[in-house]
């Protein structure tokens, strides 16, 4: 198995990222490709996972290796298949995937694409004590890449990553949007001021 890989991201797509090692393109599916927007052309290290079909190989990549932790218990699960593990994995708050796990909250984990009831059910059973203890630096929030104050405003910064809009630029204006409460669309055109100013 390739454990990592260091090189350029040369390219990003809806659902990859091209990473260049010493003249070798590798294509990584990744959750959210637009995390390493601010890397472009710039040297990273992509922890991996090699998936392996009869009609397919794939790899996967994760911004840190308890990520891919977490992806590769999501695979153990009856139900849930590599598309819908990185969905889960890479939504931003992988912590608070533990901490559902853990807690037995059906409703939080049933927000994910592909996850009902029955899903969500067979993941606390199968993974409940099981993810803690795998992640500590997870569980313990240092990988977190936002704080989840409300789903209006994550809806927003994910669009706002969906414009083009990088990390660093987003982190600026972060604090004025945190500041007022609002819909999406609110935070949205906020953002979209805040932007102009800069």
């Amino acid at each position: 198995m390739i454990e990592m890989l260091t090189g350029k991201v040369v390219h990003i797509e809806l659902e990859t990222v091209t990473l260049d090692v010493h003249g070798v393109g590798y294509l990584l599916h990744c959750g959210n490709p637009y995390r390493y927007q601010e890397f472009l052309e710039e040297t990273v290290t992509i922890y991996t996972y090699q998936h392996v079909r009869e009609d397919m190989i794939r790899l996967y990549g994760f911004f840190h290796r308890e990520e891919r932790r977490l992806f590769e218990k999501l695979l153990q699960v009856s139900g849930i298949g590599p598309k819908g593990a990185l969905a889960i994995v890479c939504s931003g708050q992988p912590t608070s995937v533990v901490e559902a796990i853990e807690e037995e909250n059906e409703t939080f984990l049933t927000k994910f694409p592909g996850v009902g009831k029955k899903t969500a059910r067979q993941i606390i059973l199968d993974l409940k004590g099981k993810v803690g203890d795998i992640m500590p630096t997870l569980a313990e929030g240092l990988f977190r890449t936002h704080e989840p104050e409300n789903d209006e405003l994550e809806e927003a910064l994910e669009a706002l990553r969906a414009l083009g809009y990088v990390e660093r630029e987003i982190k600026k204006i972060e604090p004025a949007l945190k500041a007022q409460p609002g819909s999406t669309d609110h935070y949205i055109k906020l953002a979209l001021q805040e932007m102009l100013k800069k």
